[in-house]
């Protein structure tokens, strides 16, 4: 029988608004950083209150009971943001603003940009406490990192791919380190660019 009662109890609406305050306070980086490098750093930013089922389903995975206290207490990606951009230097820019906002409170950083995962995955995760009592997830990341993201997902969940296995995971490791070095160019250029500006 399925559980009707929200996991987040009477604390939905306000992590809605804690995410809300955390994509403004991100426009406001964005804003910051279009007057000095006169572009967006950012492609796009997506954000979104975890699911009751993908909470619940993750509460299971932990072995935790499916209460509002593991969903908000033990558990810190109830709210979760992914911020694209466009080159590396900006992911670490926006992490920096991030930090020395005196906003939030910063219980994690996973830096998987120069230390990448063994098959390849980057990206940079920051783990947030907002308000003494709340948890977000930040995953700053470049295009390039998001799209290889998306792809690797995809593939992971497809079914029935027999004896390629291997192949498949080795073609994405290498995708990956090509994408990686393609990242480093691009910012290369555009560092030559804002030289000559």
């Amino acid at each position: 029988m399925e559980n009707s009662e929200s996991i987040y109890g009477a604390h939905k609406p306000v992590i809605e608004q804690k995410l809300k305050d955390i994509l403004a306070h991100v426009d406001e980086i964005r804003e910051t950083m279009t007057q000095s490098l006169g572009m967006d750093p950012v492609e796009h930013c997506l954000g979104r209150v975890k699911s009751e089922q993908s909470m619940r389903e993750k509460c299971r995975r932990n072995n935790l009971p499916e209460t509002t206290e593991s969903a908000l207490g033990k558990l810190y990606d109830a709210i979760g943001v992914r911020i694209v951009c466009a080159f590396v230097d900006d992911v670490y820019t926006i992490r920096d603003f991030i930090v020395n906002s005196g906003k939030y409170e910063i219980l994690k950083e996973k830096d998987y940009i120069r230390h990448c995962k063994p098959n390849g995955y980057r990206s940079y995760h920051m783990i947030l406490r907002v308000d003494g009592k709340y948890h977000a997830e930040i995953q700053l990341r470049t295009i390039s990192m998001d799209t290889w993201a998306a792809l690797e997902h995809h593939l992971k969940y497809k079914k029935d791919i027999g004896g390629r296995q291997a192949l498949i995971v080795n073609e994405l490791k290498r995708c990956a380190d090509e994408l990686a070095s393609t990242d480093l160019s691009m910012q290369t250029i555009r560092d030559m660019i804002l030289e000559e500006s």
